[in-house]
């Protein structure tokens, strides 16, 4: 008899059921994966291995004339993290306490090698004094190594996973070489970090040239979008001031782009498509000479008195073309100390300094031009026929202007004095040359408002002012850097809308001496006297003279560009430039100290009064004054302009004088060199070859 098989229990179809139930289930899984969510699954397998890396460019070099290097490039080690490569876990507080040990690992092995390459650290420069004026602010340090703590990187690393999870995070910079390479050693371990070199701006010429240069920063929150469009990447510098700033588009270049792929500890294994190359940034040719630049420098703090000068200014310029050739501002600062971003405490005692160390005072700051105005004045008598080189007006210490409601009434009239009475003198009868010469105030006077108890009239305040801006004053001179201040030319309309008052003829008298309400920045006078020098051709001053690519070849050439032709004929500039060559080489000239046994200069003096409360006036009951000289040389063929100002310097010709002697020594002495050894500036042979 055959033997029967126990029919299957119900707990054997249960297990049954649930075996198909299970492999039903994998392979609808199984299909899900591969046919509906295969491709997804495809793009982030693709997305894990593979990198798409952005090399920065290296920003444009900085030269001066004759190929001096003024900004440039220099390596800097930094270790970074890659959010995209961390530890993960779909736990989170899994995957948090993976990351913070990792953190603390990163920080604890950084922090040991730092320890260990440490040298003695040198005893920091004093803090200066803030109630001191210092008009030389070098609180710069060397580049110290910065290293995020734990919670800082936490922060960041968040920061970075909500949209670019990709773009690396630095958490040590400025590392020195031993110490990077050791810490990339460490790298195996450390799932996500890496060693990068990245480029530091460096400025050799520091405090000879920070208001000229600038300096750079991280790009600004209200800009991020902005540079973001330019393609800029997130943690990209940017030039914040000066040429660094004016300059950015051709200075920053293009960054290249790499994909690659990497493995499961994200380190490259090769490069998968053809990569795209950085394309460095143009470099700069200035007209500046950083030679001359130091001598205007050195001149400038040797000259100044600083228990009462808390600024100053120089500007040099050639007045064939307009470039400038030199130009300094006090007090200034190293800005070097802005490459590795300026501390809280480095900034305030900038800023805070006497003199604001920040602001260019040759081109921002403005100030009563005082009797370099008078050039103008002169200028626009003779072209409008109001004197002539033979008109002798009287010129006694003190004259009366009466007064306009009772014009009978000596008693009420305003006296007007020139500089001459302080010391008891007077210029008695003078004419326009020698008026120039000796400074004489009641000439000017006149010249510019007339003198109503006689028949002499004078400019009058609209054609006054109408010649002053005809100048450059009153408005931008357009030079390539940023922050110009364009001064004033008050007229009747400005002081009725300004001081609700009305205009009268002792506001004229005062601004044909630039004294009153008119203000100017030095770049103004240097280019007013720039256009004396040439004939009247009134340049736009450039400091970037040509632009060339990274292996020197030239881009473009920045050719002198002409704003107008003063309206003065040559007869009458050849009176006015007469009566500067007197200041300098007559007898009784203002400015004899400035003559040089070599070349012939001519210049004019000037000497500002202005208000300041926290000065307020002598022991006299006289204010102080700005200290202004303005020149040009060689007087037969003009090939340098210079204008130096000295905030509270009491007068011209004692204190701005001198520095302009030493300056213009100090340039013709560079020229007679250079000529005897041949020498052609990098600039001249760029020229030649320009278009």
């Amino acid at each position: 008899m055959a033997r029967q098989h126990a029919a299957p229990t119900y707990r054997l179809w249960i297990l049954r059921v649930i075996t198909v139930i299970i492999f039903a289930t994998l392979i609808g899984q199984l299909a899900r994966l591969q046919f509906m969510q295969g491709l997804g699954f495809q793009k982030e397998a693709v997305v894990n291995r593979i990198r798409v890396v952005r090399e920065k460019a290296p920003r444009g070099v900085i030269y001066d004339q004759d190929g001096r290097i003024l900004a440039r490039n220099t390596a800097a080690y930094a270790i970074t993290i890659i959010p995209a490569e961390l530890p993960d876990d779909p736990d989170y507080e899994i995957s948090q306490k993976k990351r913070l040990a990792l953190y603390q690992d990163i920080y604890d092995i950084i922090h040991e090698k730092l320890a260990a390459n440490a040298t003695p650290v040198a005893e920091p420069t004093p803090t200066p004094d803030p109630k001191e004026i210092h008009l030389i602010l070098d609180v710069s340090q060397p580049p110290e190594p910065t290293l995020l703590t734990v919670e800082e990187m936490d922060k960041l690393v968040s920061e970075r996973e909500l949209g670019s999870s990709f773009q690396p995070v630095i958490v040590a910079e400025n590392l020195p070489r031993e110490v990077a390479l050791q810490v990339q050693e460490e790298a195996y371990r450390l799932p996500g970090v890496q060693l990068q070199l990245m480029n530091r701006r460096e400025y050799p010429s520091g405090l000879y040239t920070s208001h000229i240069i600038g300096y750079m920063g991280p790009i600004p929150r209200e800009q991020e979008k902005e540079y973001a469009q330019k393609g800029y990447a997130p943690d990209a510098w940017v030039g914040w001031s000066d040429l660094e700033y004016q300059y950015e588009e051709e200075l920053h270049g293009k960054p290249g782009v790499r994909v690659i792929e990497v493995d499961v500890k994200g380190q490259e294994k090769k490069v998968v498509d053809e990569p795209t190359e950085p394309v460095p940034g143009h470099n700069l040719i200035l007209s500046l000479d950083l030679e001359l630049q130091k001598i205007m420098f050195d001149a400038l703090v040797a000259g100044i008195n600083p228990k009462r000068s808390n600024s100053a200014a120089a500007v040099a310029v050639d007045p064939r073309t307009g470039y400038v050739l030199g130009m300094v501002s006090l007090p200034t600062y190293d800005n070097n100390i802005f490459a590795d971003g300026v501390t809280t405490e480095e900034y305030k005692t900038i800023s805070e300094a006497p003199g604001f160390p920040l602001l260019d005072h040759a081109i921002s700051g403005i100030y009563p031009p005082g009797s370099t105005f008078k050039l103008v004045t002169a200028a626009a008598g003779l072209e409008e026929k109001v004197v002539t080189r033979r008109t002798i007006l009287n010129a006694p210490g003190v004259i009366y202007l009466p007064n306009r409601n009772f014009p009978d009434d000596p008693d009420l009239a305003q006296p007007f004095v020139c500089w001459i009475h302080k010391q008891g003198g007077e210029h008695g009868d003078i004419n326009i040359t020698a008026a120039i010469a000796e400074s004489c105030d009641i000439f000017f006077y006149k010249v510019g408002g007339g003198f109503p108890p006689t028949d002499f009239e004078g400019l009058g305040v609209r054609t006054l002012a109408d010649y002053a801006r005809r100048f450059g004053f009153g408005e931008l001179s357009g030079i390539d850097l940023p922050g110009e201040n364009q001064g004033l030319v008050p007229d009747p309309t400005w002081k009725r809308k300004a001081k609700g008052e009305r205009w009268v003829t002792g506001d004229t008298y005062n601004m044909a001496i630039g004294q009153g309400d008119v203000l100017a920045t030095p770049l103004q006078v240097t280019m007013m006297t720039a256009a004396v020098a040439n004939d009247g051709i009134l340049y736009q001053p450039q400091v970037v003279a040509a632009i060339t690519d990274s292996e020197n070849h030239l881009i473009k050439f920045n050719h002198p560009i002409i704003r107008r032709e003063i309206p003065v004929k040559s007869k009458n500039l050849d009176i006015v430039r007469e009566g500067m060559w007197m200041v300098v080489n007559w007898e009784y000239g203002t400015a004899k100290n400035v003559a040089l046994p070599d070349v012939e200069v001519a210049g004019k003096t000037g000497t500002a009064e202005f208000f300041d409360p926290e000065i307020g006036r002598d022991l006299a009951g006289n204010l102080p004054s700005h200290a202004w000289f303005t020149a040009f040389a060689p007087y037969d063929n003009p090939e340098i302009a210079i204008t130096v100002f000295v905030y509270n310097g009491g007068e011209g010709s004692f204190v701005a004088a001198p520095i302009a002697r030493e300056i213009l020594r100090g340039y013709f002495d560079i020229k007679a060199r250079d000529a005897a050894a041949g020498n052609k500036s990098l600039l001249d042979r760029l020229e030649e070859i320009a278009p």
